[in-house]
C-alpha cells in the first residue's frame, strides 16, 4: 500500500569528501547546538548576564550530553549491541543514530553544573536562559533520524505519510524484515512531529518569559513538562522494538515519571523570587578607574609614608619654600604689630558703656561702709577725696581688683591728708 502522496526519504545521508565522510546526522545535531548558542546568548545577554557564557557552558555540556544520550540509548537498548550475533564495538557508532534525550539532559545538565560552579553563576538561571534554544535544538536534531530513516510510527496512508526503504522497515529480533510490514512503504513521520511539537514549544518558552517572567528554573522546568507532555504522545505512535512495562513502552514512562517531576518542581518554585547570579557584563574595553580615596583615607595614606620615610632622607633636610617663609614672615609681623598697638594704649580710656557700670559697682562698698560708719563731731574735718588710686582702680576695671598692698597705701595717704590734727591717733567715736 502506498499513498498518491508522501514524503519521500532520502537516497543517502552521508557524503565523502575524499577521505572525510560527511554524516547528514552529525550536521543536524551541530546545527542545532549552533542555534541553541545563538539564541541562548542572546537571552543570557537580556539577564543581564556576561557575554560569552554560553559557550563556555556548551564546551562541557555538549560532551557530556552528547556520551549521556548514548549512554542511555545502548542501555534501553542493549539487545542491539550485546548478545549473540552482536558486535559491542557498535554501541560507539554514533554517527549511525540513537541519542536518547533522556540521558542527554541529564549528563548535558551535569557538565552544565560544573561549568556554572567554575564561573560562579546560578545553573537555574542559566538553564532558564538555554531552555528555548536547547527544546528548538531537539527539533532539528530529529531531521538527522529523517536522513537515516528511523523515527517513524505506525503506517499511515496520508498525503504527509513518510516513506521508508525496505531495508529501514521493522525487522524481527533475528534480523529478518517483520512480514506484518513487509509490503507497508509509508509510516507516521514521527520526527517530524517532534520537531514541530519543538518549534511551537521554544515559542510558547520565550511568550511564557515574557509575559509572567519565569526565573529560579520554571522556565527549564516548564520546557521539561512540555517537552515530555508531546513525546508521551510521539512514542505512544512508535513501532520499533523497545522494552514495555504494564503495556507502555520504556520511554512513555520516563517522560511521565519526568513530567510530574517537572511539574511538583514549579509548584514549589512558584513563589521563589529575588536576584540570581549571573555574572557581571563586562565593561566597553576600558579598565574600571580605582575608586577615590575617602578624606578619612587620605591623611592614613600620607602617615604611612611619614613612617616609612628612612631617617635623615633628602626630605627632612629640604628647607621650606620661599614662599611658606614670605607667608610664615608675614604672620610673625602682623602678630607683632597687634602686640605694641595694645603696649601702647593710653593709660585712661574714653569710658564705654560699661564703665558706667563698674564704677558703680566700685562706690557701692564705699557707700555701704559709709552709711554703717557713725556721724563724726562737727568740728572734724571732713574726709579726704579718694586717693587718685583708687579713682584709676574705679576707672580701669581691666587692670584688676587692687591689692592688700595698694589699700594699705591708700590708706597711709588718706591719713597723711587729714593734718597734724590727728597725728596719726585714731579718731574715738562719740558716745
Amino acid at each position: 500500500m502506498q499513498p498518491v502522496a508522501f514524503i519521500p526519504s532520502p537516497s543517502q545521508g552521508v557524503w565523502h569528501l575524499g577521505p572525510v565522510p560527511l554524516r547528514a546526522y552529525a550536521l543536524m545535531i551541530i546545527l542545532g547546538i549552533i542555534v541553541a548558542v545563538w539564541l541562548g546568548e542572546r537571552r543570557w545577554a537580556a539577564k543581564g548576564g556576561t557575554p560569552g557564557t554560553i559557550i563556555d557552558v556548551a564546551v562541557w555540556a555538549v560532551p557530556f550530553g552528547l556520551v549521556g544520550g548514548r549512554v542511555y540509548h545502548v542501555v534501553t537498548d542493549y539487545q542491539r549491541y550485546f548478545g549473540e550475533g552482536r558486535d559491542p564495538v557498535d554501541a560507539l557508532k554514533i554517527w549511525e543514530g540513537g541519542l536518547g534525550i533522556w540521558g542527554a539532559v541529564l549528563f548535558g545538565g551535569i557538565g552544565a553544573m560544573i561549568a556554572c560552579r567554575r564561573r560562579g553563576i546560578s545553573v537555574a538561571a542559566l538553564g532558564d536562559a538555554a531552555a528555548p534554544g536547547i527544546v528548538l535544538a531537539q527539533g532539528i536534531g530529529r531531521w538527522g533520524n529523517y536522513w537515516n530513516q528511523e523515527l517513524y510510527g505506525r503506517p499511515l496512508d496520508a498525503f504527509w505519510a513518510l516513506e521508508i526503504d525496505q531495508a529501514h522497515r521493522p525487522r524481527l529480533s533475528d534480523g529478518s524484515p517483520d512480514p506484518q510490514y513487509a509490503d507497508l512503504a509509508t509510516y507516521h513521520p514521527a520526527f517530524l512531529y517532534e520537531f514541530l511539537w519543538c518549534t511551537v514549544l521554544a515559542v510558547v518558552l520565550v511568550w511564557a518569559d515574557r509575559r509572567w517572567k519565569l526565573t529560579h528554573g520554571r522556565l527549564f522546568a516548564l520546557y521539561v513538562a512540555g517537552y515530555t507532555l508531546g513525546r508521551f504522545w510521539i512514542e505512544w505512535l512508535r513501532i520499533d522494538d523497545a522494552h514495555e512495562i504494564l503495556g507502555l513502552r520504556l520511554n512513555n514512562w520516563t517522560a511521565l515519571l519526568v513530567f510530574l517531576g517537572a511539574v511538583a518542581y514549579i509548584s514549589w518554585a512558584r513563589t521563589k523570587t529575588g536576584p540570581e547570579a549571573v555574572g557581571a557584563p563586562p565593561e566597553s574595553g576600558v579598565p574600571a578607574p580605582e575608586a577615590p580615596a575617602t578624606a578619612g583615607q587620605e591623611p592614613a595614606a600620607e602617615e604611612a609614608v611619614t613612617l616609612t620615610k628612612p631617617a635623615g632622607s633628602a626630605e627632612e633636610d629640604t628647607p621650606p619654600a620661599p614662599a611658606e617663609e614670605k607667608a610664615e614672615e608675614a604672620e610673625e609681623a602682623d602678630e607683632k604689630a597687634e602686640d605694641e598697638a595694645e603696649d601702647e594704649k593710653p593709660a585712661e580710656a574714653e569710658p564705654t558703656d560699661e564703665e558706667p557700670a563698674a564704677e558703680e559697682e566700685a562706690e557701692a562698698p564705699q557707700e555701704s561702709a559709709a552709711a554703717e560708719k557713725p556721724a563724726e563731731p562737727a568740728d572734724a574735718e571732713e574726709p579726704a577725696a579718694p586717693s587718685a588710686g583708687t579713682a584709676d582702680a574705679a576707672e580701669e576695671p581691666e587692670d584688676g581688683p587692687a591689692g592688700p598692698a595698694d589699700d594699705a597705701a591708700g590708706k597711709n595717704r588718706d591719713s597723711e591728708g587729714d593734718g597734724e590734727a590727728a597725728k596719726g591717733e585714731p579718731v574715738k567715736d562719740p558716745k
